[in-house]
């Protein structure tokens, strides 16, 4: 009975181990670790770097690491660079901080809305959901096949989410390849 209930808790053990590898997502290279604030993730992502100087720039590190719950929709460097050239240089400036911050924080909307929950929303929408952002604006969400969602900005310029679910302590970060643009 002893032999019993020891093989059950090492495999009840090694169970979790799997359950907890299994939450951490691959961005950039590296793992995403869903202790981990949104900052502290995303300053180990490759595919974020432009991302993390502009936060940085911003001020808006110690917003991003704190209590939340944020949603991010957090732009690769290859959206970064499909900017018109000049663009990121620009913005970076620190005369252009209110700028870079109405841009950065368009991405960010209060909550933790993970794709099944924007998936409703788009489906009790009618097949678009109005989404406020901490900015103030307004990006719509769509889906494009069944586990497919595309964000639409002001502009009108789609962005695809390549990456869904990153969950964080204090939030979850879905990966988008395309810059949102407020008005």
């Amino acid at each position: 009975m002893i032999k019993l209930m020891t093989a059950l808790l090492i495999a009840s053990a090694l169970t979790a181990s799997v359950a907890i590898a299994d939450d951490t997502v691959m961005v950039g290279g590296q793992s995403m670790f869903p202790a981990r604030d949104i900052v502290d993730n995303a300053v180990n992502s490759a595919d974020h770097t432009t991302l993390v100087a502009a936060v940085k720039a911003a001020g808006l590190v110690d917003t991003l690491k704190g209590k939340g719950p944020f949603t991010v929709f957090a732009p690769t460097n290859a959206a970064f660079a499909r900017l018109p050239a000049g663009t990121v240089d620009t913005l970076l400036k620190a005369e252009n901080k209110a700028a870079l911050t109405k841009v950065l924080t368009y991405h960010v909307v209060a909550g933790k809305w993970s794709a099944a929950d924007i998936m409703a929303l788009i489906k009790k929408g009618g097949g678009k959901a109005e989404i406020k952002t901490v900015s103030g604006g307004t990006l719509w969400a769509m889906q494009n096949g069944p586990m497919n969602v595309v964000l639409k900005d002001e502009k009108g310029d789609i962005a695809n989410i390549s990456t869904y679910d990153v969950f964080q302590s204090n939030g979850v970060i879905h990966v988008v390849d395309t810059v949102l643009l407020p008005k």
